[in-house]
């Protein structure tokens, strides 16, 4: 076939020529429809000339990139091994980091991890200093870790703007204070505000949409804003008064650790969940949409899981605007028929804001991290935890143990009574990051980050 596909080749290329060079001697004595008609002729031979010698080219050329599918032939499956302890300490430390923190009284270091529990993962976390929102010369430390839900899109924009929302309020309050003394009162309405103040621009999106005259994708990608949604915990340390301000919407929770006078870690949450089983949510949720007996039900509002969140504004547009959008925009159909949805929002933004004043003669760290953990580990566990590595950071090291042996398992043995939580005889202690350490012991997809006093 080769040798008559270049026959070919060529023959279209002689009678291109030909065709060519009769034209060329007798254009002065053509009309102009014969012209036209000789000119039509000459393109086809181009086109036919063209479309034989492309396959020509491909057949002759040897360097391609095509994939070689030349695996030996097998009957036989071929499966490999399942992750070793090290490939799992690899995959939790893959968005591990770890801080040794100068400059800031009271803070020595902070690390943190994530561990994806779907891809691309959800969740996003804040850590760092920045300056005093009241120009005091010194440097407040943030954490926060951001679980996103139906989408990454909102926590994504948590990340970037939840910090400068909190710290323009904050800033508002000093100037209105002067130079003076700030009570935590006063800062803890400021950092509400800012919370409030961001899922409002999140919310707002919505009415926004219909009197934009951006282009349709530029709409969408804004709306996703409000279609996705997420929880925030927010930790705002001053050194300047030794206080740490916790603020959370949703239920990742905080956990503060700190060493009694026996040497034992005691657990001091700093948070509390904020979902469906919570009987204050439930009753604040009552008081707001009296008359509406089945917003709770089976622990979930509407069937969110939680109570207040940013962004999830299926629970916070009107129904007819909601509507629209699905005309409009192709939007998420609304929690009708599915729900009983009369009187918009159900759920809020607005966070707990608690105050702690850390004592700095007691050994103290801060647990943070979203519903994975907390799934698995007790408060008190999680600081028994962490309390073991912090004291094996200034143990002398031992000699390296074989690593321990189990029985074979399977989740069926759940339903023979076998605990599924974590076990205190499991407990390892074999990593340098103390976030990291604490995910290796639970072993579930979540963003935690720890800080220590």
């Amino acid at each position: 076939m080769l040798p008559l596909r270049a026959t070919q080749t060529r023959l279209g290329h002689v009678i291109m020529r030909r065709n060519l060079q009769k034209q060329a001697r007798n254009y002065s004595s053509m009309k102009g429809s014969s012209s036209t008609s000789s000119i039509s002729k000459a393109i086809k031979y181009i086109g036919f000339a063209s479309v034989v010698g492309a396959p020509v080219w491909l057949l002759m050329n040897t360097r391609d990139k095509v994939p070689r599918l030349e695996s030996p032939t097998t009957e036989h499956l071929v499966v490999g091994r399942g992750p070793s302890r090290d490939e799992v300490t690899r995959i939790i430390s893959q968005n591990a980091y770890s801080f040794q923190v100068k400059n800031v009284a009271g803070v020595s270091r902070y690390d943190g991890a994530q561990l994806a529990s779907n891809n691309p993962c959800e969740d996003r976390f804040i850590h760092g200093k920045f300056p005093s929102p009241w120009n005091h010369g010194n440097q407040w430390m943030a954490w926060a870790v951001l679980d996103g839900h139906a989408g990454w899109q909102t926590a994504d924009l948590l990340e970037k703007q939840l910090l400068p929302f909190v710290r323009h309020s904050l800033s508002q309050v000093g100037s209105a204070s002067g130079e003076g003394f700030v009570s935590d009162e006063l800062v803890q309405r400021a950092i509400t505000k800012g919370f409030m103040n961001l899922d409002e621009s999140i919310v707002n999106i919505g009415s926004d949409a219909f009197q934009s005259t951006e282009p349709l994708q530029d709409k969408v990608k804004k709306l996703a804003l409000g279609y996705a949604g997420s929880c925030a915990l927010l930790s705002l340390y001053d050194p300047a008064t030794s206080t740490l301000h916790v603020a959370c919407t949703g239920d990742s929770r905080a956990v503060l650790g700190q060493k009694r006078p026996d040497g034992k870690w005691e657990a001091i949450p700093l948070s509390v969940d904020q979902t469906g089983d919570n009987p204050e949510e439930v009753a604040r949720l009552n008081k707001e949409h009296p008359g509406e007996e089945e917003i709770v039900k089976g622990g979930r509002v509407l069937g969110m899981m939680v109570s207040r969140a940013f962004g999830d504004c299926r629970w916070k547009w009107p129904l007819e605007m909601q509507k629209i959008m699905v005309q409009k925009f192709y939007g998420v159909a609304p929690l009708t028929p599915q729900y009983d949805f009369r009187t918009p929002p159900y759920l809020t933004a607005e966070p707990v804001v608690i105050s702690t004043k850390i004592d700095p003669t007691k050994p103290s760290f801060l647990i943070m991290a979203t519903d994975g953990m907390w799934f698995t580990l007790s408060n008190k566990q999680s600081v028994d935890l962490v309390g073991k590595w912090v004291e094996s950071q200034s143990a002398p090291k031992k000699n390296l143990e074989p690593e321990p042996k189990y029985e074979s398992f399977d989740f069926g043995q759940y339903w023979k009574g076998v605990n599924w939580k974590f076990v205190d005889e499991r407990m390892t202690i074999q990593d340098g990051n103390a976030a990291v350490h604490l995910s290796e012991d639970k072993t579930i997809g979540c963003a935690s980050t720890g800080a220590k006093w």
